[in-house]
C-alpha cells in the first residue's frame, strides 16, 4: 500500500491554512513553507496564522516551519502546493532540489499564467513529475468553513487510484468526507472554470439580476463546463458530482467566494484595478478567465459565459451590455 509519508504544505494563505489544519489534525506533524520569516515568527508566537483564518488554532510544536523551499522539499515526501496560481512559478524558481520522485498534490484552483497549463500539466511538462506522482484536491470547500469544522466533501484525484486513496485517507476526519477519482485534468479545469462562472454570477448580482436568472446562469454554466471537459479529456464522468457541480454551486452562490465578491464589485461599476485593491485578496478567476479564453482558441468549444466575462474584464465592454447579450443567448 502507498503511504504519503511526511507531508508538507507549500503556501501560507487561507486555503493552505485550512488544509494544514486538516492534515496536522491527522498526522500530528507537517512541514510548512511560508516565504516570509516575519509571518512564521508571528505564527509561532500567536499559535495561528497571523494573516489568514486567525480563528484556526494550531499546536506549533507539531509544525516545522521554513522560509526555504528547498529545505522543505528535501525533507518531506508529499508536497501539497496551495499557492495562488499566478505566484507558483516564482516559488518554484527557487528550487534546486529535484521533485520528480516526490508525491505532488496540487490544491491550487487556477492555471499557471503565461504557460496556460493546469498545475499537474505544469509539474509534468516542466519538472518531469510522472502522472502517477501527481494528484489534486477538489470539491466545494471554502477555507473559512473548513476552519470552522463544518462538514465538507473533498475529492482526491490521481491516475494511480491507490495513491488517490492514500491522500483521501490523510484528509478524512469527523468533518471532512473524501472520495477518489482518476480525472485529475477534469477536476483541475472545472476548478478553474467555476471561478470564472462565479465572477459571472457576481457581475449579475451587482447588476441586480435576481435568483431566477442566477439559476439559469448556473444551469448554463454547468453545461458549458461539461462541453469543455468532454473536449479536453473525453472520459466517462458525471459532471453533477460534488467535485464539479458542487464546487461550482458553492463558489457561484456563497458570500465566502472571493470570485463572486470580485464579480459583484465589477457589476456595481468598479474597475478591475479598484476591485482588486479593495479586496486585498487574489480572485483566481480574473487570471483564469484570460488563460481559459486563450486555451479555448485551440479547442473551439462554445463558451458564451467565458467569452462574456472575458469581454467585461479584459476588453472593458460594459457589463450591462455584455450580460444583456448573454441573456439573449439563454433559453
Amino acid at each position: 500500500m502507498f503511504d504519503c509519508g511526511k507531508i508538507a504544505i507549500i503556501g501560507g494563505g487561507s486555503w493552505a491554512t485550512a488544509i494544514a489544519k486538516i492534515v496536522v489534525g491527522n498526522t500530528h506533524h507537517i512541514g510548512w513553507y511560508m516565504r516570509r520569516d516575519d509571518r512564521i515568527e508571528d505564527f509561532k508566537r500567536m499559535g495561528h496564522n497571523p494573516a489568514y483564518l486567525v480563528g484556526a488554532r494550531f499546536n506549533t510544536d507539531e509544525i516545522y516551519f521554513s522560509s526555504d523551499i528547498n529545505e522543505i522539499v528535501q525533507a518531506y515526501d508529499t508536497l501539497i502546493f496551495v499557492t495562488p496560481s499566478p505566484y507558483l512559478k516564482n516559488h518554484l524558481k527557487k528550487l534546486k532540489t529535484r521533485i520528480r520522485e516526490k508525491f505532488i498534490v496540487t490544491a491550487i484552483k487556477g492555471i499557471v499564467p503565461d504557460e496556460n497549463l493546469v498545475c499537474s500539466e505544469y509539474f509534468n511538462q516542466v519538472y518531469d513529475v510522472p502522472h502517477s506522482n501527481l494528484a489534486c484536491l477538489g470539491g466545494p470547500s471554502h477555507a473559512e468553513e473548513v476552519a470552522l469544522e463544518r462538514l465538507t466533501y473533498l475529492t482526491a484525484g490521481c491516475s494511480d487510484l491507490e495513491k488517490a486513496q492514500a491522500l483521501a485517507d490523510v484528509m478524512e476526519s469527523d468533518y471532512i468526507k473524501t472520495k477518489t477519482s482518476s480525472d485529475v485534468i477534469g477536476i483541475e479545469y472545472s476548478s478553474v472554470l467555476k471561478n470564472v462562472y462565479a465572477i459571472a454570477a457576481g457581475i449579475c448580482s451587482g447588476l441586480k439580476y435576481g435568483d431566477n436568472f442566477q439559476a439559469v446562469l448556473i444551469s448554463n454554466a454547468v453545461q458549458e463546463m461539461s462541453r469543455f471537459l468532454d473536449a479536453v479529456n473525453p472520459i466517462d464522468r458525471c459532471v453533477y458530482d460534488s467535485v464539479y457541480l458542487g464546487d461550482l454551486l458553492a463558489t457561484g452562490y456563497s458570500n465566502f467566494s472571493r470570485n463572486r465578491v470580485f464579480g459583484t464589485m465589477i457589476g456595481k461599476g468598479y474597475s478591475v484595478k479598484s476591485a482588486q485593491i479593495e479586496m486585498e485578496m487574489i480572485a483566481e478567476g480574473y487570471f483564469g478567465t484570460k488563460c481559459m479564453k486563450e486555451i479555448n482558441r485551440h479547442w473551439h468549444v462554445n463558451m458564451p459565459i467565458l467569452d462574456a466575462v472575458y469581454n467585461i474584464l479584459y476588453e472593458r465592454i460594459s457589463p450591462q451590455i455584455e450580460i444583456k447579450l448573454l441573456t439573449d443567448s439563454f433559453r
